[in-house]
């Protein structure tokens, strides 16, 4: 199939490497210029492992182009595949503006072209999005069936988000009325064994995924912070818990140690409760998630500022380990609040290239740390230095290279769960534990 993706971020990125794996052809399309040249030269936009390789070998076969001209990539394919960002707002709602955007250009274009498109929708949106946009942008479209809409939730993880697609671990489509798409679709999109479900359902699907996953790591989280408190080890009560695989579902996310960040988890929690709340439906945990999850960080700095450490360093900076994403990253809030109070800062996160950071990841550095390139150090024995508080936040670095220049000077904060730390030579604290 020929098929254009608007939106070249995570799920955009991976979403056209994936396809055009399968034999697609793909046009990616976004408004950022470099996001642009870097697809047609077959360099991924952002850091997540196997992508490169993906896309050097779709465009050494003549399957994967990009523009910035919306009319353009219409006129080329037969589907449209929209990934654009749904991030909050000042109040916590969801912010639709750019799936508005780039809908209403789809549906311009379309109106020129005549011929019939297939419309999926994979940026994640409340129940009733979907519904709402197309009445209001497409219906026209749609009554003289030249357009058909889907919505396809994306379940990919940053860092391992090209496993994630070849075999997801739940596959969701939407239609409108529940219908079966056709056998074609199936076959090679949706994969032939993705529950069919309405619009509105497959919008909540992602809602309550993302929302069951937030609360997984706050439970975790306070569990660890009121083991600390009355010395339990409270990766060893998760250990155990997690043995119990019939009732306590999955242990992935049940580990006390960093509050949740990244693009999907805070926004998404925030979207979910005000929507309940601007409806009057009382969700009082759900609610408490992200004051939770703050105060799990104010724990962390309680902890860094208490050590009687006045030099910090800080492995590993992103929210997760193998991706270069800041936004909403806990190591950010933790740097600018060290900064604040005076501490001497020093981080260490090989997975960040400062000049190849586009978009929201890019602005997240310009409005809250435009310092950070002062502070980035390029090995770790210039970061480590010969004392301070050594922030574990991601493991960025073998520890045998630790050892090398960790002395009994240091101090270590585990913050993630790094059993390994404790060979080293320093004193060593873990988050909750």
């Amino acid at each position: 199939m020929n098929i254009s993706i608007f939106g070249l971020g995570y799920v955009g990125a991976v979403t056209a490497g994936c396809l055009a794996r399968q034999g697609h052809r793909i046009v990616g399309v976004d408004v950022h210029l470099q996001k642009v040249e870097s697809f047609n030269a077959g360099i991924p936009p952002i850091i997540e492992p196997g992508l490169e390789d993906l896309l050097k070998t779709a465009k050494a076969k003549g399957l994967l182009r990009a523009t910035v001209s919306c009319e353009e990539a219409i006129n080329d394919t037969e589907l449209s595949i929209v990934c654009v960002g749904t991030p909050s707002k000042v109040t916590g709602a969801l912010d639709l503006s750019f799936v508005r955007g780039v809908v209403d250009q789809i549906g311009n274009a379309l109106r020129k072209k005549t011929k019939s498109h297939a419309l999926v929708m994979r940026s994640t949106m409340l129940p009733g999005s979907t519904q709402a946009i197309t009445q209001e942008l497409l219906s026209d479209l749609m009554a003289v069936r030249l357009l058909q809409v889907f919505y396809y939730p994306e379940f990919l993880r940053e860092s391992t988000a090209v496993a994630d697609f070849e075999n997801p671990s739940l596959a969701v489509v939407g239609t409108r009325d529940g219908g079966k798409p056709s056998a074609e679709l199936m076959k090679s999109l949706f994969g032939e064994k993705a529950a069919v479900v309405n619009w509105n359902t497959a919008e909540m699907v992602k809602y309550a995924c993302n929302a069951f996953h937030a609360t997984k790591i706050t439970f975790a989280n306070e569990i660890g912070r009121v083991g600390k408190q009355m010395g339990i080890d409270a990766r060893a009560v998760m250990e155990l818990l997690c043995q119990d695989t019939k009732l306590n579902l999955s242990p992935y996310y049940m580990k006390p140690g960093n509050p949740f960040g990244g693009s999907c988890l805070p926004k998404d929690v925030r979207a979910l409760t005000n929507h309940a709340r601007m409806n009057g439906v009382s969700l009082p945990m759900l609610d408490n998630l992200l004051p939770s999850n703050e105060r799990h960080l104010q724990s962390l700095l309680s902890l860094i500022t208490e050590s009687g450490q006045s030099e910090v360093v800080i492995l590993g900076m992103t929210f997760k380990s193998n991706t270069d994403d800041l936004r909403e990253s806990a190591m950010v809030e933790v740097a600018q609040t060290l900064l604040g109070r005076g501490f001497k800062l020093r981080i260490y996160d090989p997975a960040l290239n400062l000049a190849a950071l586009v978009g929201a990841n890019k602005r997240v550095i310009d409005s809250k740390m435009p310092h950070l390139a002062s502070l980035l150090c390029p090995d770790l024995k210039t970061a480590l230095g010969s004392q301070g508080l050594v922030v574990a936040a991601q493991k960025c670095a073998p520890v045998a290279d630790l050892k090398q220049f960790i002395t009994a000077q240091h101090h270590v904060v585990d913050v993630n769960g790094w059993p390994e730390l404790r060979e080293l030579p320093s004193k060593y604290e873990g988050f909750c534990w």
